[in-house]
């Protein structure tokens, strides 16, 4: 079944949208025979349905391979032409678009450093102002949904309306197996939020190609509606993320191996039905006890005001945080899970005792 958002396309066929969405093709289209091999062996794996290439690489360094700009645009367009399969490259100005479009891309993706511009994407928008063509917008480096959705905004403004995100992490402050943490809850109420299609670029999430299956699968999952995978006939001799590109065989392996699951319950939702229904029972339960707790926060508070006591207890935090995550796991739940709830709990308590102090400040 075709997303809905990308029903009804006159610019590409209709198979492009097919849920899973597979791009694959290398981190940097660095020559001709690369890409062309490249794009060869990738065209023989009937899951991929776009070939993808960088063309302009925006680098952190100055002295670091930038792309190989328009001469790498005639190489994709010949791949495209020996092999049949769209093609995507990133853009981030309105030449780049300009170029883009001259070359025949058949789909453009807004990169994340670009996303955290709103005047970037302004730009883009514009520049692409009654253009048919599909745009994938990158999430920002940081976890901010709202910049993310205020890109979405920009191009729907502008009258695009084949429209996804490309999901491919974020910059974590703590240590973590991944390059860019997932956080799948940010792309998740995106999707809520705007029904847009959401890609996951599992490549950049992970930054090592051992973690890309168990990621892939993670994803599908979550219900993703695609995989963006880089790869390289030669990944050891890359010349950008060398780390996290796969050969063309190698994907190969890596989709046989995942399961693909349904997005719809179709006639599973009658089996479903039960199992749910007993799920809104206890979130309703849960409500009610957050609602609860905090009568009992702000009873807390009322006596703090009235003994001169501080709101936040750090000591005791620490010890019934360190108690509540030892007694999760005698439950079998994880401690991520335990620590993400009762932070936000603790949080919303203080709040709420913060406001019961400050009435008594406000009122000297």
């Amino acid at each position: 079944m075709l997303t809905p958002v990308f029903q009804n396309q006159v610019s590409m066929t209709t198979t492009l949208y097919q849920s899973p969405l597979i791009l694959a093709g290398p981190c940097s289209i660095e020559s001709e025979s690369q890409i062309l091999a490249t794009a060869q062996a990738l065209a023989k794996i009937p899951e991929v349905k776009m070939l993808r290439g960088g063309i302009w690489k925006p680098r952190t360094r100055p002295d670091a391979f930038e792309g190989r700009g328009e001469e790498g645009l005639a190489w994709l367009r010949e791949a495209k032409r020996e092999t049949g399969l769209p093609v995507a490259t990133e853009v981030a100005t309105p030449e780049h678009v300009e170029l883009a479009l001259k070359y025949d891309v058949d789909a453009l993706w807004i990169g994340a450093r670009t996303v955290v511009n709103p005047f970037s994407v302004q730009q883009l928008a514009d520049a692409l102002k009654g253009v048919d063509v599909p745009v994938f917008i990158k999430n920002p480096v940081s976890p901010d949904l709202n910049l993310w959705m205020g890109a979405f905004e920009r191009f729907q403004k502008a009258g695009v309306k084949q429209l996804a995100a490309i999901h491919r992490g974020f910059s974590y402050y703590k240590e973590s197996p991944y390059r860019n943490f997932p956080m799948w809850e940010i792309p998740i109420e995106l999707t809520r939020r705007l029904n847009v299609p959401v890609i996951t670029d599992i490549s950049h999430i992970c930054g090592n190609r051992d973690l890309l299956q168990a990621t892939a699968q993670k994803a599908l999952d979550l219900a993703t509606d695609g995989l963006m995978i880089e790869c390289h006939i030669h990944p050891a001799e890359a010349l950008t993320d060398a780390k996290q590109q796969i050969t063309p065989e190698e994907l190969k392996t890596l989709l046989a191996n995942l399961t693909f699951r349904a997005k719809n319950s179709g006639s599973v939702e009658r089996d479903l039905a039960e199992l749910r229904g007993e799920i809104d029972e206890i979130d309703a339960e849960l409500l009610q006890l957050l609602a609860r707790r905090m009568e009992v926060s702000a009873q807390i508070g009322e006596y703090k005001k009235r003994n001169n006591v501080t709101v936040v207890q750090m000591d005791r935090w620490k010890k019934i945080l360190a108690e509540h995550v030892a007694t999760g796991a005698d439950l079998g739940l994880s401690p991520v899970l335990i620590n993400k709830v009762f932070e936000a709990i603790h949080q919303a308590s203080i709040e709420r005792q913060g406001r019961i102090l400050g009435e008594e400040t406000n009122s000297h």
